[in-house]
């Protein structure tokens, strides 16, 4: 909870103080079906990361945003909690020589929305860059009620070739009431794949397996919804 809500102040501030600065470009920091700047401004509205993603030595923008469609939220009414179904928007900036940010590309079907018909679960989403420009983004299910399984996926984005292409994807999960979990790891730059299982419940080794992906193109960012159990 904490970090959401952190991550939602850094959003809001860093997106201030940038549409400042963006005034006169081209840029269109706040997409309307964002509902603007204004969406920005509550817990887990906005996760952000920077770094140089296209290595041109200029600090670019990643950003996954909750839009305002009322259509699509539904408010609880012993409490007033708002259900917020609405599709999470994808959106990657590149940093310019001089200063302004220029949007690469917006991607509404790519990060996955809570399911209206069942609001005991949600998604808890994660984004983060390495100091090679490397882009992460991890798609989790959480369930107050009912579910066994707590999965999770983070997919691993490099840019290259004029796009952003699936370099790589670790995935698991853990059941909460027997303890049985498994790690897997895999990468289609070297083609291999590293399979964990162990017990969170037991003390003893964990098991580890390598094996060989087979050789494919790599897929683009987009390409598909990002779900939070794909193997």
């Amino acid at each position: 909870m904490i970090k959401k809500i952190l991550a939602a102040a850094v959003c809001a501030a860093m997106f201030s103080t940038t549409a400042e600065a963006q005034k006169g470009f081209a840029a269109n920091l706040f997409p309307a079906i964002w509902g603007g700047e204004q969406s920005l401004n509550i817990e887990s509205d906005c996760y952000k990361v920077e770094g140089d993603f296209n290595k041109d030595g200029i600090n670019d923008l990643a950003v996954i945003a909750l839009p305002k469609d009322p259509t699509h939220m539904r408010t609880r009414e012993e409490d007033g909690y708002v259900y917020n179904f609405n599709k999470r928007v994808l959106a990657i900036y590149f940093g310019q020589a001089d200063g302004s940010l220029k949007r690469f590309k917006e991607y509404t079907n790519t990060i996955p929305s809570d399911d209206e018909e069942n609001e005991n679960c949600s998604h808890e989403i994660d984004m983060s860059v390495n100091d090679k420009g490397v882009i992460r983004i991890s798609i989790g299910i959480f369930c107050s009620a009912g579910g066994t399984e707590v999965p999770n996926t983070e997919y691993v984005y490099r840019y290259q070739n004029g796009d952003f292409f699936l370099i790589g994807k670790d995935y698991g999960s853990f059941s909460r009431y027997s303890g049985e979990a498994e790690k897997v790891s895999e990468n289609y730059l070297t083609h291999k794949k590293q399979t964990i299982t162990y017990n969170m419940f037991e003390e003893g080794e964990e098991k580890e397996k390598w094996t060989t992906i087979p050789s494919k193109p790599l897929e683009k960012l987009g390409a598909k919804l990002l779900e939070a159990f794909d193997e």
